[in-house]
């Protein structure tokens, strides 16, 4: 029904029909772990188990897949467990995966500590150098997967270039799409496979739910999928599936105003003397600036600087912030900062993926631009 409509009419409406029995606009929280059945094996609507299937939770895989493009969603716990889904319905011990050498920290360790013990095996490479890249695929690689803008250090990856490598090797594209949304960029237009979600992040927006997807295309791979949610349980339960869809009606005009806000506090750093370098993909002097423009609505509202007096510098930022809270996670309506090689990122410390000591995170907010900009001025001194 709403496959013509624009992109906020359908984060709004689709899978969000009003209840039939009352009117209510907005989809019911259905706290229920069991369904009376009409006689043995039948079911109204194909609910059984809420592991299985509840009605929340399909409002909120409707609208997922429609917002994204796709054919099929499936609602995750978390996005972690989004991604073990992904990992085992999609490969076997001994496939072989290529992933970024800058990946998010909980990613990675998902590969290199739980995956292999599992006999998956995993190159990292960087995701802008598609001839290192295509060098790292071999006869055993089933998966390329990617981040684009990556956590932390922003790098931009070609979706539709790395898409071609992959398939002419055999292996499918997965594209963890979370720091962008699909409201900045749709992975499955550009020849990805798969596109993951932490949904705690943009997608539910407001820092108060933990949550995951996965959404595709394909029959075949939303079938595997769909056996491993069900097989294995991780699965949104219906209040984190009500809160997520709440947040996802308003990824449009949030993603705007972060946005906004992000070109500023970009433009801000880049002239402040106490930076050496600024990651924001929508500034010219970024690497990845042109591919994100082709790709991408916007540039996002996550950046990265790092500082020219090091580490201790960098942590320092960090504690005097007063309106950028120090937290970890990102998405949300409140502006946060962090640093990575202390926090989100300590997991990868001491492998190819380690982030610089004197990087800063920041995931810009939608409050008043000036406020932020007050704020990084007097912390920085």
């Amino acid at each position: 029904m709403h496959d013509g409509h624009g992109f906020s009419t359908r984060a709004i409406h689709a899978g969000q029909e009003p209840d039939p029995l009352t009117g209510a606009v907005v989809p019911p929280i259905y706290a229920t772990s069991t369904y009376k059945q009409d006689g043995v094996g039948g079911l109204r609507g194909g609910y059984e188990y809420s592991r299985s299937g509840n009605p929340t939770r399909t409002a909120l895989e409707t609208c997922l897949a429609a917002i994204e493009g796709g054919t099929r969603a499936f609602a995750f716990a978390s996005g972690l467990a989004a991604e073990d889904a992904i990992l085992r319905a999609l490969l076997a011990p001994g496939d072989h995966v290529v992933i970024p050498d800058d990946a998010y920290g909980g990613t990675f360790r998902l590969f290199d500590k739980v995956a292999t013990r599992w006999g998956l095996r995993y190159t990292a490479a960087p995701i802008t150098d598609l001839a290192a890249l295509t060098a790292c695929m071999s006869e055993g690689t089933k998966m390329v997967w990617v981040e684009t803008p990556t956590n932390p250090l922003l790098n931009i990856a070609d979706i539709e270039q790395i898409a071609d490598i992959a398939h002419r090797h055999g292996a499918i594209l997965v594209v963890d799409n979370t720091f962008a949304s699909p409201y900045l960029q749709q992975p499955l237009a550009l020849g990805a496979d798969v596109v993951v979600h932490s949904t705690t992040k943009y997608i539910g927006g407001h820092s108060d739910v933990v949550g995951g997807a996965a959404v595709v295309r394909d029959a075949e791979l939303a079938d595997a999928i769909a056996f491993h949610h069900n097989a294995m349980g991780a699965v949104a339960g219906p209040f984190d599936a009500f809160l997520t869809l709440r947040g996802v009606k308003t990824l449009g005009v949030r993603m705007d105003r972060h946005c906004d806000n992000a070109e500023r506090v970009a433009e801000f750093l880049a002239g402040h003397p106490k930076i050496a370098e600024v990651r924001y993909p929508g500034l010219a002097e970024h690497p990845g600036h042109d591919v994100a423009g082709k790709q991408m609505k916007r540039y996002g509202g996550m950046i990265s600087f790092r500082h020219k007096d090091g580490e201790q510098a960098a942590v320092d930022v960090c504690a005097r912030t007063e309106v950028f809270t120090l937290g970890e996670s990102l998405g949300g309506v409140e502006s946060l900062i962090e640093h990575p090689g202390r926090m989100t990122h300590a997991s990868v410390a001491g492998s190819a993926l380690e982030v610089p000591a004197d990087l800063v995170r920041l995931s810009v907010g939608i409050e008043d631009a000036d406020d932020l900009l007050a704020d990084l001025r007097q912390a920085l001194g």
